[in-house]
């Protein structure tokens, strides 16, 4: 024992020596501190290279498709290079919302009726000084879905308008029940599962520009509900396309992966908060039929589920709900254009669970997948600010479906 702390103690003594005199100038002013620097970063450079910044893989139903998608959108041919000091998927999912931009955006509301009396919340963004296409009665229009408990607001659906704006389209927001500060006006929010609201919200928007083509673009949840619609209209979809972000496509997987220790600590137990906060919101209408206090004392997502979603929609089980929520079932009956960007890395939609033979079946539908990019993140550059991975890809494949259209007539 005596031993051991000697040779301690003569370690550091001679470390504190080398120290003060090898890098008393400062690590940059030391020839082998500077060494020690350049030998770490080039040694990092070779790793991010190598192992970090790769082509995505795109997966496509049919060759006409994948040909079209390489033709228009080079975006999915090309080296995806996440932000070198943020890569990991946890860092990307968790910093997005705080280092990208919110670009001003200056929407006209609507609130139309749904069938049961209730009201939905839609956020135009005209784009009246639209050069390319000053027609408003034919400007195409591009519907967004946010996330579980996103609304017009959040940085990645303003940067879809920005893009839109950018190649002159029209986009209205589709913001689920209760979320975007307006009243409940009867006790039912909203679900993965349940489309009924999106198909009112669809006719609405095409009678409203019935000249217009409308294509639309999900995120996260929003994904999963366009994705559940597309599978059960099937031909009866007039969409002319449909671009889909970190989908969750195995509500299983998914909840299961978010419910692991640290994924629960950084990301269930926030967004579980986030939904008890929006049903205590509404307390008023929807303790009449529900048992909010129990609502209220879940601490997961899964929890929140079998205490709230599942009961609304009248499964019955929580197993029955999650089952009907995942869209993995429903893509074999997809008739339009759909392009799904994954990350392979992203806790809350696991690589095990992306839906890849289901793909391969079916000419329609193209899955784009990066090594990196987490839950939504997709960051990129050294200060990815203006514009992620999945804002390019938007705006091209947005771009190609619109001017393309006909190349897209029949793609089986």
């Amino acid at each position: 024992m005596i031993s051991l702390e000697l040779k301690f103690n003569l370690f550091t003594s001679d470390l504190s020596h080398y120290l003060k005199n090898q890098v008393k100038v400062g690590l940059f002013g030391s020839g082998v501190g500077l060494s020690v620097v350049l030998g770490f970063s080039a040694a990092y450079a070779c790793y991010y290279l190598l192992s970090v910044a790769k082509k995505p893989i795109l997966i496509a139903g049919g060759k006409k498709f994948h040909q079209f998608l390489r033709d228009k959108c080079p975006v999915v041919s090309e080296t995806y290079y996440p932000t070198f000091w943020c890569w990991e998927s946890r860092v990307q999912t968790l910093l997005r919302p705080f280092v990208t931009a919110k670009p001003w955006v200056n929407y006209r509301n609507e609130l139309i009726r749904a069938p049961d009396g209730g009201q939905i919340s839609l956020d135009w963004f005209d784009n009246d000084g639209s050069v390319s296409h000053p027609d408003q009665s034919t400007r195409p229009t591009v519907l967004l879905l946010p996330g579980l408990t996103g609304t017009s607001r959040e940085s990645y659906i303003l940067h879809m308008v920005q893009q839109s704006r950018d190649l002159g389209y029209r986009c209205v927001v589709f913001n689920n029940r209760g979320v975007s500060g307006e009243k409940l006006l009867t006790p039912r929010t909203y679900c993965a599962a349940n489309t009924e609201d999106l198909e009112e919200v669809i006719e609405h928007v095409q009678r409203t520009i019935d000249k217009a083509p409308l294509m639309a673009a999900g995120v996260s949840m929003g994904g999963m509900m366009l994705t559940n619609y597309l599978g059960r209209k099937g031909t009866e979809v007039r969409l002319k396309g449909v671009v889909v972000f970190s989908a969750g496509w195995d509500v299983f997987e998914c909840t299961a992966s978010l419910e692991k220790p640290l994924d629960r600590f950084l990301f269930n137990s926030y967004l579980t908060s986030c939904l008890q906060a929006s049903v205590d919101r509404h307390r008023t209408v929807l303790e009449k039929k529900y048992d909010i206090d129990h609502v209220m004392k879940a601490k997961t997502i899964r929890e929140f589920d079998e205490r709230f979603t599942s009961i609304m929609f009248g499964y019955p089980s929580n197993d029955d709900y999650y089952r009907d929520a995942s869209p993995i079932h429903k893509i074999k009956s997809v008739q339009v254009p759909m392009l799904c960007l994954n990350a392979a890395d992203d806790v809350f939609s696991p690589n095990h669970a992306i839906p890849v033979e289901a793909v391969k079946q079916n000419p329609n539908v193209a899955l784009l997948i990066t090594y990196h990019g987490g839950h939504i993140g997709f960051l990129e550059g050294l200060w990815p600010r203006q514009s992620t991975y999945m804002d390019r890809v938007f705006r091209q494949f947005t771009n190609a479906v619109f001017e393309n259209d006909s190349s897209l007539g029949d793609l089986q």
